[in-house]
């Protein structure tokens, strides 16, 4: 008799659930069909869905310049963007369901609702990898803050993957923390469709896994990895050198996306030292963390992993600020031991922080655009949230990497 109405609320949530998101994926292609882009989406969808229906090389010139075609209705010029494909083939395999549609603009509207999936469930894996549990009211807005701050908007609208690699390396370390080795391994191999998002993350977690002798991490990522090349292989058997020959392209056309290129620009007589004091700087501190997190539990690994991907935005890799959304874990991470450790008032400086995000970053965007063809982000993005949180983190740095004690514990430390 209990199973009926268990049943019931099941099929009801379900029904709740497929009514959510067709409602956001109608909003959704409304506001595709009155603001035409989603340029970081169309490279693949169109890369994608000539591979599937002409068998054409996404790195080929044919499909760039179909490319070109539906974002300019012409060639690119010099100095525009080029509008490659520039992924790893085995993007191929995220985009693809989405590719299948031929109307671009619906297209563009799933994938849109697909990664605010996605912005709930890094958020909620997020909450589950600290083991941190809110009241209703702050989840609710942790959810929408989520949703509506700048590094989770901006993606979602040029339609960028880099949700979808945040939610594979938020479910890699899950994996770690649950004993899942393979699972593990396997989400950390699809987290190379943007390599230089773990770039650095990923000789941490095989060099820590390797410490801890969790062989399976090792064996499922380097086998997962394989697999995946292998298989397109078959495909393009010289896909890897075709990437590569567009990845190189990249430099000619796109604007400064490291804090060398851009203090060289603000300040041309330093900025270029600068930049390679930051990176040395920052290599070295990276480096101390990885050294005396081996062997160490996971909550110390969580932290550094947060910090590794603090840095790897601003140590002088290429990136993008769509990019940002991967040091949202980590930002959760700060959330919760502020939360942890101060209660009540840690959690007002959760909500504090949270809006203050909101509100300034979104605001910072608006009074710096740079005029153009299209509104250009100004450089100025970049900063903000990379400080803030090198800051925060090792603020919360001694709570983070020790277990977790009461106030009681404490009391009776200075008594004793």
């Amino acid at each position: 008799m209990k199973s009926r109405p268990t049943t019931a609320l099941i099929g009801g949530l379900f029904i709740l659930a497929v009514l959510v998101l067709a409602a956001l994926t109608y909003v959704n292609y409304g506001f595709t069909g009155q603001n035409p882009g989603g340029n970081d989406f169309l490279s693949r969808w169109v890369g994608t869905r000539l591979f599937l229906t002409r068998a054409l090389s996404p790195y080929s010139e044919q499909v760039t310049e179909q490319i070109h075609e539906m974002a300019y209705g012409r060639d690119a010029r010099a100095g525009e963007d080029q509008m490659l494909f520039a992924y790893p083939f085995y993007t191929t395999l995220v985009i693809a369901p989405f590719a299948l549609v031929g109307d671009y603009a619906m297209a563009r509207a799933l994938w849109m609702t697909a990664l605010e999936v996605c912005l709930v469930l890094i958020a909620t894996s997020g909450l589950a990898l600290c083991r941190w549990r809110l009241p209703a009211w702050l989840l609710g807005l942790l959810l929408l803050f989520a949703l509506l701050w700048y590094h989770g908007l901006r993606p979602v609208i040029n339609g960028n993957p880099s949700i979808v690699v945040t939610l594979f390396i938020v479910l890699a370390l899950w994996s770690i923390r649950s004993g899942h080795d393979p699972l593990a391994g396997f989400f950390l191999a699809m987290a190379t469709i943007k390599p230089q998002m773990v770039v650095l993350l990923i000789p941490l977690l095989l060099m820590w896994s390797i410490s801890h002798r969790r062989w399976g991490i090792v064996v499922s990522f380097l086998g997962s990895l394989a697999l995946l090349i292998a298989t397109f292989t078959l495909f393009v058997p010289d896909w890897i050198l075709q990437n590569i020959r567009q990845i190189l392209s990249y430099p000619r056309y796109t604007l400064p996306s490291t804090p060398g290129a851009i203090l060289s620009v603000w300040m041309a007589g330093v900025g270029k030292q600068l930049g390679w004091g930051i990176t040395i700087v920052l290599s070295i501190v990276m480096l101390w963390e990885w050294l005396h997190v081996m062997g160490k539990d996971f909550r110390w690994l969580l932290w550094t992993s947060g910090l590794t991907l603090v840095i790897t935005n601003v140590i002088g890799i290429p990136t993008a600020t769509e990019n940002y959304i991967a040091m949202f874990p980590a930002l959760i991470l700060v959330f919760s031991i502020w939360d942890e450790r101060w209660q009540g008032v840690g959690r007002g400086l959760v909500v504090a922080i949270m809006l203050i995000l909101l509100a300034g970053l979104w605001y910072l965007f608006v009074s710096t655009i740079q005029p153009g063809d299209q509104p250009i982000q100004n450089p100025v993005m970049f900063f903000p949230l990379p400080l803030l949180l090198l800051c925060s983190l090792y603020w919360v740095r001694w709570w983070a990497i020790r277990p977790p004690r009461v106030m009681a514990d404490l009391l009776r430390d200075v008594t004793a």
